[in-house]
């Protein structure tokens, strides 16, 4: 395996065929596809793993990504199985859980929960395996686009040091640092889902019993859901996703700005009662957000660099590797076929709008009274539960008749919306569930 290096000196700019920037899930799974394909990958990353990150739930379709890199294996031994979802609701005053198993698709029955630092690690070494040159402590700085020239690449390492590349290629996959997107201008926040997250990892935690305990909890609440992760080494991921005002009203420490949201729900604040907080407690912003343009001359961005959406689905890792993948495709296309290159990019464009939209109508509406209705009484009619349940185990791409259902789901969701709004014209029904306007008990 080649080791992991410094950087060397060097009077003129290294040349190599790729240039990833990056090697989170999105970057590392780029490059080690394109690696195995002969091309000369160089990946330069800012941190060095292992490295903390959040956002630790994977979804069931990241499986067979998992094994056509060939590291399934060596997730499994360092993961926590996730069999399902588990919704719950004061608002309605229950639970409701979702088991992969009862998807549309039943060849993906569980997923992981898993430690980013583990996880990312794993990706980042698969690529250094498969001849990719990784160089970390490499923070890039600049990137350019010289006319009828190769794009060229500085960076400083952790000395100080400013160094120089040329490649023929760039895939920007720095994550929400945005590099690109940023330096173009095409970064555009996304007003429908103005959200930030607060975070923090305990252990102690009550968990669910039996299989069910790596499950995931959703936890509505006033401001917004919690997350609850259970990993494998005993600490479990709590976070709280709330519109960017409610965190703003923050008069107090961090960590005690994050314990009153935990009080406010009494769900969550019940499974933390004997936990303690280890580490420390994060906050972060600017959620939500699409970059105008996924690609241009000599360059791409895959995953989050080119778009996040609101974590409640358990998409970020999925996407991320996902757009790996179609990268991996576009640029070995722009590098044998240049004459198909525009139409290989435009394909790629297409094909990362579609996966990350065939989310966000859901997660757009997932804190509305009547989405929360319908997911809090699940019914197989139609077998629309088992399509709702692709879509959560990430199987976007299932065919027309998971399509279809998901239709059917949404004209649900709208004559429910109606409903709601008849019973605010008319005034309240009998059993409307107390703190929410308009919510009915089912």
């Amino acid at each position: 395996m080649r080791e992991h290096r410094q950087i060397e000196a060097t009077p003129t700019p290294p040349n190599c065929d790729v240039l990833v920037i990056g090697g989170g899930p999105a970057g590392s799974t780029a490059a080690a596809l394109l690696a195995e394909r002969g091309h000369r990958v160089v990946l330069l990353e800012k941190d060095r793993h292992p490295r903390f990150h959040i956002g630790e739930s994977l979804l069931p379709h990241n499986l067979p990504l998992l094994d056509r890199l060939g590291i399934r294996d060596q997730i499994e031994t360092s993961a926590m199985h996730k069999h399902g979802i588990e919704f719950v609701s004061p608002f309605h005053g229950k639970t409701v859980h979702y088991d992969f198993a009862n998807a549309w698709d039943k060849r993906f029955p569980y997923a992981f929960q898993v430690r980013r630092s583990v996880f990312d690690h794993i990706l980042l070494k698969n690529a250094a395996a498969k001849g990719v040159q990784i160089i970390e402590s490499c923070r890039v700085t600049a990137v350019e686009f010289p006319a009828d020239e190769n794009p060229r690449v500085t960076a400083r390492d952790e000395t100080g040091a400013q160094h120089e590349w040329r490649a023929d290629f760039i895939v920007d996959a720095t994550g929400r640092d945005t590099l690109l997107a940023s330096q173009l201008g095409t970064k555009t926040r996304n007003p429908r889902n103005n959200s930030a997250a607060i975070f923090g990892h305990f252990t102690g935690a009550r968990r669910l019993p039996g299989k069910a305990q790596g499950n995931i909890s959703i936890v509505w609440f006033d401001h917004g859901w919690f997350w609850f992760i259970p990993l494998a080494d005993g600490t479990t991921s709590i976070g709280a996703v709330c519109p960017a005002e409610f965190l703003k009203t923050r008069d107090t420490d961090l960590a005690s700005f994050f314990r009153g949201i935990i009080a406010s729900s009494p769900e969550i604040a019940s499974r933390l009662q004997d936990a303690e907080l280890v580490g420390e407690v994060s906050a972060t912003g600017n959620y939500s957000y699409l970059s105008s343009t996924t690609s241009g001359r000599h360059f791409l961005m895959a995953g989050d660099a080119c778009a996040f959406i609101d974590p409640v689905f358990s998409t970020g890792v999925y996407l991320a590797m996902l757009s790996g993948f179609w990268a991996a495709d576009a640029v070995e296309t722009c590098l044998r076929r240049p004459a198909r290159a525009a139409r290989a990019l435009k394909r790629y464009d297409t094909a990362v709008r579609k996966a990350a939209g065939s989310f966000t109508w859901f997660i757009y509406r997932i804190r509305e009274p009547a989405m929360r209705n319908l997911f809090m009484s699940p019914r197989n009619i139609f077998r629309v539960e088992e399509a709702v349940l692709s879509l959560l185990a990430g199987g976007i791409f299932d065919g027309w008749r998971v399509r279809r259902r998901l239709q059917l789901f949404q004209m649900l969701y709208y004559i429910t919306k109606l409903s709601h709004l008849r019973f605010r014209l008319t005034g309240q029904p009998r059993g409307v569930a107390a703190g929410t306007p308009g919510e009915a008990r089912p």
